[in-house]
């Protein structure tokens, strides 16, 4: 017992071990689904030579080493993993969009990550955090959930393009589209009945159906993971000094910046160790333990990696310290040697999750004051601009400039921060001097 009080902040005068095991155990069911989602994703990036399979297992890496770091250094029972949204940005905005390689991108949440621990050190992080508005915060989070919720139905083939009308809706009543639309209301019935697990059951039940729809495609059920030594320590760095390479950083840090304040303050609160005035006894720990698993995903070869609301499953089965989070983290070592199973799964299988995850992020919105046409405008601006555009950090750049232009306008409130200013005339460079 001394030696669990000693690796993760347990106290057996308050806490046990069936019980942290078990909440972390619930918490990995939870979050699973990334193993599927995140190759899923990245396969788009195969003809340019990022090998599919080499992603499963550095996902599985980055959540491993991610959530150990977090149950070592922090103690804390959160999970991490390759982050939602932040998998899209890197896949579909900065390489499929912006025509930069993967190496391009690696680079980039690697100086992200090396960023994000000097931010903590210092506490730059908390200035930057205080100088963007809450709107545009809530804006964020709400308009990657269109972005992936689209995404996912375009993997599907439930949208599909069209040259009249930019997009339109595919043939749902036969193979993939149908599959697609069957898994989501699947998911949805779980998700409401709030069966634990919904989200990856939703995909192992998806999968299954496609079986007899010929779109699932069995490749076996364990096998040594797939190597990385093609993706791993893969950086570019002749283009570290460019627009776009500040550009990519800067929305990468932006979005894991608010995402994990957001998700380690919501999953805090559940745990019930946030103090009245908003404090968290070991924050800036969780804060250091989710940057440096940023630098450790970006050197195995996966998108930023950030800790998931997911944690409040386990925390909610009475997982207080990190022996729930090193339990999470030796289940996803384990999954790591069922590659070929999760491979297996086909696209419209976890489009479902993608979809899910998208209602997720609205939640949000409720903090929008859409009475104030000042709040709601530029926060709208960023929300619709992510999925129209196909770009998240357009989404971002957009609403900050208009949010600052009409701050700066308006009659009442008080005027935007100097810092704000400056980001949005360095953004309004970049459509001006760079488009």
């Amino acid at each position: 017992m001394e030696l669990l009080s000693r690796l993760f902040g347990f106290d057996p005068a308050k806490h046990s071990v069936k019980t942290e095991m078990m909440a972390g155990l619930t918490t990995f069911l939870t979050m699973a689904y990334i193993l599927a989602v995140n190759p899923t994703i990245f396969s788009a990036l195969e003809p340019m030579g990022m090998d599919t399979s080499a992603t499963f297992t550095a996902t599985a890496i980055a959540a491993v080493a991610g959530t150990l770091i977090m149950a070592l250094y922090a103690k804390k029972p959160f999970a991490l993993a390759p982050g939602m949204g932040l998998n899209a940005f890197f896949v579909y905005t900065v390489c499929l969009s912006m025509g930069y390689s993967w190496r391009f991108a690696l680079t980039a949440i690697l100086i992200e990550g090396i960023l994000f621990v000097i931010f903590t050190v210092t506490n730059i992080r908390k200035v930057i955090v205080d100088v963007i508005p809450m709107s545009l915060k809530c804006a964020i989070s709400i308009g990657v959930g269109l972005y992936i919720a689209l995404i996912g139905l375009e993997n599907a083939g439930i949208v599909v393009k069209d040259p009249a009308t930019a997009v339109t809706l595919g043939d749902i009543t036969q193979g993939t589209p149908l599959l697609g639309c069957i898994g989501i209301l699947i998911t949805a019935v779980m998700v409401v009945n709030r069966i634990r697990g919904a989200l990856l059951w939703g995909i192992l039940a998806t999968t299954i159906l496609g079986i007899p729809m010929g779109i699932t495609h069995y490749n076996g059920i364990l096998s040594m993971p797939p190597s990385i030594e093609n993706i791993a320590f893969q950086f570019q760095w002749s283009e570290i000094l460019s627009w776009d390479m500040l550009v990519v950083v800067i929305t990468f840090l932006f979005i894991d910046m608010f995402d994990t304040i957001g998700t380690i303050v919501g999953a805090a609160t559940k745990a019930g160790e946030m103090r009245e005035d908003g404090s968290m006894p070991g924050l800036n720990k969780a804060f250091m333990a989710d940057a440096l698993a940023t630098i450790v995903g970006a050197c195995v070869g996966t998108n930023t990696t950030t800790t998931y609301i997911e944690s409040t499953t386990g925390i909610a089965q009475g997982g207080r310290t990190g022996l729930t989070s090193c339990t999470t983290a030796m289940c996803f070592a384990l999954a790591m040697f069922f590659a070929p199973l999760f491979l297996s799964i086909p696209a419209a299988a976890t489009a479902p999750v993608l979809f899910i995850v998208g209602v997720f992020m609205l939640t949000p919105i409720k903090e929008i004051k859409l009475e104030d046409f000042k709040v709601s405008i530029p926060a709208f601006v960023t929300i619709v601009m992510m999925p129209m555009s196909y770009s998240i950090s357009d989404g971002i750049m957009l609403g900050t400039i208009t949010h600052t232009v009409i701050g700066l306008t308006s009659r009442e409130g008080k005027r935007p921060h100097w810092l704000l200013i400056v980001l949005s005339l360095l953004f309004a460079a970049k459509y001006v001097f760079m488009r």
